[in-house]
């Protein structure tokens, strides 16, 4: 099998804020399917990112850091990842179909890992 890394893209926490309730269940949901993902031999890590970071970046007076996390839209975050295995890529997808991830309006971006 193969393994792919799983960018979970999702709005900024910062300024979208669920109530404890939702968040509870959310967590719960995600459980739950990660559970069934990691019997199937599907799994092998995954983990959310804290909101604080730093970009760098190269400049022409050598290297700029500037505070992160790195935002893909103004209003989005990369908020965790997951690391899968899968015949192909169509096996990680049909995987990822199922996800909750999906319930709390974020996305995902799949990438096979090289070597």
């Amino acid at each position: 099998m193969k393994t792919y890394l799983v960018l979970i893209r999702e709005p900024d926490g910062r300024t979208l804020v669920p109530t404890e309730e939702e968040t509870r269940q959310h967590q719960r949901d995600v459980k739950t399917w990660i559970d069934q993902v990691r019997e199937n031999g599907h799994w092998e890590d995954g983990r959310a990112l804290t909101l604080v970071g730093k970009v760098i970046r190269p400049t022409s007076a050598g290297r700029q850091v500037s505070e992160g996390p790195y935002r893909v839209q103004e209003l989005e975050i990369v908020g965790g990842y997951m690391l899968l295995k899968g015949q192909d890529m169509d096996d990680v997808i049909g995987l990822l179909e199922t996800c909750p991830i999906f319930d709390a309006d974020c996305f995902m971006e799949v990438r096979e890992l090289m070597g």
